[in-house]
């Protein structure tokens, strides 16, 4: 089931807006963050609430197919409804998008349009590509190993439940004063769920990397200096390995510098790192495959 839904991502891409369940969870989360107060209560009461509701109907609709079809037409229809909870060829087209824009201008426009939610007006061309990578390196487990590592372990419903954290924690994990309570909970459990996947992301990168030809002796000394070294405690974990693999200084200013030992990337890192995603990413895949395939032998 996952590698046949990798390919119909690879295939056919995102599903209709209308038909997308993570656009059915933005809508969600919107609507509640405009109707409560905005109290550690209430953000954690909504958060439970919509994780009941799609982790619920995911379950319905897995048991539902399971039961009435044969087990290969099954298998089919729950790689369909696998896909839209993963996203790895939205991520390496975004990452495309910026790496062959014209003008630094139209690729901080890209930037900040597709990957990341930081003010991009002032950045250098150094920290364009590095924060390409960074979020490249990042939402390689977002978007593709989180899912997939929760699918393995809980078929559709553990899936659903973390596209539906992770997109909270988009949504609401942010320490304004609007939401630095209301959106601690989905915070938390976005952190929570992403500890295994992040750090499996690495060790794919660093296993990846090594296979490859890049510096994976200093993408193994960077991942253990510098993979707290971030806010979130997940994020820095595959990026860490990104810039020791590169040798590549990662940086966003006043927050963090991974690899700070070597230069600001150019546009041939951020072309070699979209390569080296891109390899691990069908490593992951296979891997998911057969345990997933393991798992249903037991």
């Amino acid at each position: 089931m996952v590698l046949v839904a990798f390919v119909l991502d690879a295939l056919f891409g995102e599903p209709p807006t209308r038909i997308h369940p993570v656009v059915w969870m933005g809508s969600f989360l919107r609507y509640a963050q405009a109707r409560l107060p905005r109290t550690l209560l209430a953000g954690a009461g909504a958060w439970l609430l919509g994780a009941g509701l799609f982790a619920g109907a995911a379950w319905l609709l897995q048991s539902a197919v399971t039961a009435l079809l044969p087990s290969l037409a099954a298998g089919l229809v729950i790689a369909v409804l696998l896909k839209p909870l993963f996203a790895w060829r939205a991520l390496r087209e975004a990452v495309a998008d910026v790496l062959n824009a014209p003008t630094l201008d139209e690729r901080r426009r890209l930037l900040s349009w597709h990957l990341v939610s930081r003010d991009t007006r002032d950045l250098s061309a150094g920290e364009v590509n590095g924060a390409t990578i960074e979020s490249l390196a990042e939402n390689l487990s977002d978007s593709l190993v989180a899912p997939l590592f929760w699918f393995v372990v809980g078929g559709l419903p553990l899936a659903a439940l973390y596209r539906f954290a992770n997109t909270a924690d988009a949504m609401w994990g942010y320490r304004t004063p609007e939401l630095e309570w209301f959106g601690k909970w989905a915070a938390r459990a976005d952190d929570a769920l992403n500890f295994v996947p992040a750090r499996l992301t690495a060790l794919a990168l660093l296993a990846t990397a090594w296979l490859l030809g890049l510096d994976a002796r200093a993408a193994w000394r960077v991942w253990r200096r510098d993979g707290r070294s971030t806010p979130s405690p997940n994020a820095g974990q595959p990026m860490s390995v990104a810039a020791g693999a590169l040798r590549v200084n990662l940086t966003k200013r006043g927050l963090y510098s991974l690899g700070g030992e070597f230069p600001l990337p150019d546009d041939s890192s951020v072309a070699q790192a979209l390569r080296w995603a891109t390899i691990t990413a069908f490593a992951v895949v296979l891997l998911a495959q057969a345990a997933e395939y393991a798992r249903w032998m037991l």
